[in-house]
């Protein structure tokens, strides 16, 4: 029964990740979320897994895994979009707001 609660704990607290995660996915658009936010995340679900796989719990183990794919991903798309933004604007472009009023 122990296994069944978990399970059912794992699946729930997966699928709960999913719509954010797919939103992110489809727009490409991590404006609205924290990059250290994720970067914990992340660190928090490697940690579980690396319990899960210490205890050999199954559900542990897929529930984490799943969302560490996904947490990963999310990462990553965050990280250069954050990366992107701090690079300097190429040598000879000008911004928008610097042209002569005419």
């Amino acid at each position: 029964m122990t296994e069944y609660i978990g399970f059912f704990a794992a699946i729930l607290t997966t699928i709960s990740f999913v719509p954010q995660a797919v939103h992110i996915l489809r727009t490409r658009e991590t404006g609205g979320i924290s990059l250290v936010m994720y970067v914990l995340f992340t660190l928090g679900i490697t940690a579980w897994l690396v319990y899960g796989l210490l205890l050999a719990s199954l559900p542990i183990i897929l529930a984490n895994a799943v969302t560490l794919g996904l947490a990963g991903t999310i990462l990553t798309l965050k990280t250069r979009a954050v990366l992107a933004a701090r690079q300097p604007i190429a040598q000879g472009a000008t911004a928008a707001t610097s042209a002569p009023i005419a």
